[in-house]
C-alpha cells in the first residue's frame, strides 16, 4: 500500500505527456487496493464468564442425548409434528423475518456501491441562435461548433458524447467498514430469521398442549359431573324415602351446579387455544380445527443440554446478538475514518463536434483527468460527536452480547430444574389420585349402604375433583418445562455443528 500511493500521486500530477484514458480508468479499478488501512482496530475484549458444566445437569455424558434437528417428533404426536411444519412454512413472523433479510442484502449492496467506480455516460446537442443587427451574411467554423449567420441572425452547433468515471479512494477504509457494518446486519437478519422461527415452533407446542390440558381438564369436569349427578340421584331417592334431608339435597344440588358452571370457561380456554393455533398457522379460525387428544399420549424426549460452551453456537438470540455487535465494530471504524482526508478521482473521455458527421473522428476526442482532496478541518464537532455516538451503540451491543450469553445460561439451567422438578410431581401427583379415586369409590359404595354421611362423600369428591384437575396441570407445566428447555438449547443441534470451545476473541 505504501508503494502504491507515491506512484498513483505522480500520476495524476502529471501536466503533460500522453496519457491515455484506459490507464485512468486502471487507476480507478485499482483505487479499492489503497483502502482499508485501519480496519480491525475497534475491537473490544468480550470477557465472558462460561460455566464449565450445569448445575443441573444430569451426572451422565452432556452429549448422551442433544436435541434433534426435528426435536419435536420427540413428543410422539402426528398431530403436533404436522401443525410444526406447517408453521414454518405459513406463519406470517417467520414470513416477515424472510422480508427482511431481503432488506438487510439489499442494503449490502447499497453499502458496497461506493468501494466501485461509478461509470456514466453522457450525450447532448445544441444549437443556439442569435439575432444580429448587422445586415452581412457570414459563415464560420472551428472546433467547438459551427457558426452561420445572415439576414441579422447567426446559428451554433455542438454535439457531445462522452463517459465520466469517478471513484473516491477508500484509503482510510471508511467504505469498507461501512460495508462490513452492513454484512453484519445482514447476518443480524438471518438469526433473526432463526430467533422467530425457533420462537414460533415453540409457541405451537405450547399452544397445543394448552389445547390437551382443556381437553383433560373438560374429561375430568364432566367425569365429576357425571359422579355427581349419580350422587344427586342417590340423595334423591332417600330423600323421597325419608332417609335424607332437605340440607343434603340442596347440598348435592348445589355441588352438581358447581361442576357444570366450570365447564364453560374450560371451553373458552379449548376454543381460544384452537384459534390461536389458526393465526401461528396463518388460517383464519373458521377454516381451522385440531383434533387434540390427551396429555398422556405426549412423550417427553429425552435430552441433554450438552457443554455450555456448546450453546454459543446453538442459540440464535446469542449469535444474533454477536453479529449486532460486530456490526457495531465497523460503525465505529467508519465513524473514525471519517476524521481523515478523503481522495475522489475523476476521469472523463468522449468525443464532440460541431456536425455530426465529424462527431466520431480522430480530431473530436477529448479526455480530463482530476484528483482532488478534501480534509475536514471543523464541522462543528459533527464526526466528533458521531464517533462518540458510534462508540456509544459499540458499548450497549456488548453490554447486550453479554447479557444474551448469561441469560442462554439461567434460561437452561432453569429449564432443567423445572422438567426434573415437574416430572417428579408429576409422579408424585398419579398417585394421589389414585388414592383420591379409592377413597371416592368406598365412600360412594358406603353412602349407597348407608354406612356414611353425605359429608364424608363430598369431601372425598372434591379431594378427587382437586387432584385430577391438578395433574392435568402438573402434566401441562411438565411439557411446558420440555419446550422450554428445547427453546433454551436454541432447538435442534447438527451433528458437526457442536464445538467445545468458544469462539475466538477478536484482537486489536
Amino acid at each position: 500500500m505504501s508503494n502504491l500511493a507515491p506512484k498513483s500521486h505522480f500520476w495524476f500530477a502529471r501536466s503533460g505527456g500522453k496519457v491515455r484514458i484506459a490507464s485512468a480508468l486502471a487507476v480507478l479499478l485499482l483505487a479499492p487496493e489503497l483502502s482499508g488501512c485501519i480496519l480491525g482496530s475497534e475491537r473490544p475484549e468480550l470477557n465472558l464468564e462460561v460455566p464449565a458444566a450445569y448445575h443441573e445437569a444430569s451426572s451422565r455424558a452432556p452429549d448422551a442425548a442433544v436435541p434433534a434437528l426435528d426435536w419435536w417428533r420427540g413428543f410422539r404426536s402426528a398431530e403436533l409434528t404436522s401443525l410444526m411444519e406447517q408453521a414454518q412454512i405459513f406463519n406470517l413472523d417467520i414470513a416477515v423475518a424472510v422480508a427482511q433479510i431481503v432488506q438487510a442484502d439489499a442494503q449490502v449492496g447499497v453499502q458496497g456501491a461506493p468501494l466501485l467506480p461509478s461509470v456514466t455516460g453522457t450525450a447532448t446537442a445544441e444549437r443556439e441562435h442569435f439575432g444580429s443587427q448587422s445586415g452581412s451574411s457570414s459563415s464560420t467554423s472551428s472546433g467547438l461548433g459551427s457558426v452561420s449567420s445572415g439576414g441579422g441572425a447567426s446559428t451554433f452547433n455542438q454535439f457531445n458524447t462522452g463517459l465520466t468515471a469517478s471513484y473516491m479512494i477508500d484509503f482510510w477504509g471508511k467504505n469498507r467498514a461501512t460495508l462490513y457494518a452492513a454484512e453484519e446486519s445482514a447476518t443480524v437478519a438471518r438469526y433473526n430469521r432463526d430467533v422467530v422461527t425457533l420462537t414460533t415452533i415453540v409457541t405451537v407446542a405450547n399452544t397445543y398442549f394448552q389445547v390437551l390440558a382443556a381437553q383433560d381438564e373438560l374429561a375430568v369436569a364432566r367425569r365429576n359431573l357425571a359422579a355427581a349427578e349419580r350422587i344427586l340421584a342417590l340423595i334423591q331417592q332417600q330423600f323421597n324415602g325419608g332417609t335424607a334431608s332437605q340440607l343434603d339435597l340442596s347440598q348435592q344440588e348445589a355441588l352438581v351446579s358447581t361442576e357444570r358452571a366450570a365447564i364453560p370457561p374450560l371451553e373458552v380456554t379449548l376454543r381460544q387455544n384452537i384459534v390461536a393455533l389458526a393465526l401461528l398457522m396463518a388460517r383464519a379460525p373458521a377454516n381451522f380445527n385440531v383434533k387434540g387428544g390427551t396429555l398422556t399420549s405426549i412423550s417427553v424426549p429425552r435430552v441433554t443440554p450438552g457443554l455450555p460452551s456448546e450453546l454459543l453456537y446453538q442459540r440464535p438470540d446469542v449469535r444474533q446478538a454477536e453479529a449486532q455487535l460486530a456490526a457495531s465494530n465497523f460503525s465505529v471504524e467508519s465513524a473514525r475514518a471519517a476524521f481523515f482526508p478523503q481522495i475522489q478521482l475523476t476521469a472523463t473521455t468522449g468525443v464532440q463536434s460541431a456536425a455530426l458527421a465529424s462527431l466520431f473522428g480522430p480530431g473530436a476526442w477529448f479526455y480530463t483527468l482530476s484528483a482532488g482532496l478534501t480534509q475536514p478541518i471543523f464541522d462543528g464537532f459533527l464526526l466528533e460527536s458521531e464517533l462518540k455516538q458510534a462508540k456509544g451503540v459499540q458499548l450497549q451491543n456488548l453490554q447486550a452480547y453479554r447479557k444474551a450469553v448469561l441469560s442462554a445460561f439461567s434460561d437452561v439451567e432453569k429449564a432443567l430444574v423445572a422438567l426434573a422438578q415437574f416430572t417428579r410431581q408429576e409422579r408424585l401427583q398419579i398417585e394421589a389420585v389414585k388414592n383420591s379415586q379409592r377413597a371416592f369409590d368406598v365412600s360412594e359404595t358406603q353412602l349407597r349402604a348407608g354406612t356414611v354421611n353425605l359429608i364424608t362423600v363430598l369431601q372425598t369428591q372434591q379431594t378427587l375433583l382437586t387432584a385430577e384437575n391438578t395433574l392435568a396441570q402438573v402434566r401441562l407445566t411438565k411439557l411446558l418445562a420440555a419446550s422450554s428447555l428445547f427453546q433454551a438449547l436454541g432447538g435442534g443441534w447438527t451433528p458437526d455443528g457442536k464445538l467445545a470451545s468458544l469462539p475466538p476473541q477478536p484482537q486489536p
